[in-house]
């Protein structure tokens, strides 16, 4: 009998220092599902400059600053995902699909004023990133990827350029040593 595998949904994957194409270096992903199938997840650290208005009409001052779409990842961009935290725990607010630890996704299709009011923060993403089942696994061992706990406060953060090196500085041992590794080792 083999062992259950582990899934990692809710949790973070931070790039590692191999990852050094443009798609995914130093990115932070929140991965919103992950099972045997496959795994999806947003980059959390890619702001675009695109107004959410001229995509997504009414959206914009729902937004949590800074107020422009996020690039999500590279599959899909002309989709769109909006992410959301709902405060409390007791009902799940119309027009939002609740998933862990207070977030939810947010149907875009849904009227901005009725789903204002019960949101707390929310980011729109183009696209996602996406693995097909058994290819997020293997690219964690292989070392692409840091998985980490994720706070609430990384889906909304207000410094996104920042948040590789902030959720790595936040790890214990060797982890928190690569949160100041330089974006070109070659200059250090």
């Amino acid at each position: 009998m083999s062992a259950d595998p582990t899934f990692f949904a809710g949790r973070l994957l931070v790039a590692s220092t191999q990852i050094e194409e443009d798609t995914f270096h130093r990115t932070v992903i929140l991965l919103l599902h992950h099972d045997t199938g496959g795994a999806q997840g947003v980059i959390l650290n890619r702001p675009l400059d695109a107004d959410i208005d001229a995509v997504l009409p009414g959206w914009k001052s729902v937004a949590t600053q800074p107020q422009t779409m996020f690039q999500g990842g590279p599959v899909e961009l002309n989709s769109a995902i909006g992410l959301v935290t709902v405060p409390g725990d007791d009902r799940e607010p119309m027009g939002v699909k609740q998933l862990f630890g207070g977030l939810g996704l947010v149907d875009l299709d849904a009227p901005p004023n009725l789903v204002a009011p019960e949101v707390a923060g929310m980011r729109i993403f183009a696209g996602y990133a996406g693995w097909s089942g058994g290819q997020l696994e293997n690219e964690i061992t292989r070392g692409d990827w840091y998985v980490v706990e994720s706070e609430s406060r990384d889906a909304f953060s207000e410094r996104p350029e920042l948040l590789w090196s902030q959720v790595l500085a936040r790890q214990t041992g060797n982890l928190k040593l690569v949160s100041a590794y330089p974006d070109d080792p070659n200059l250090n």
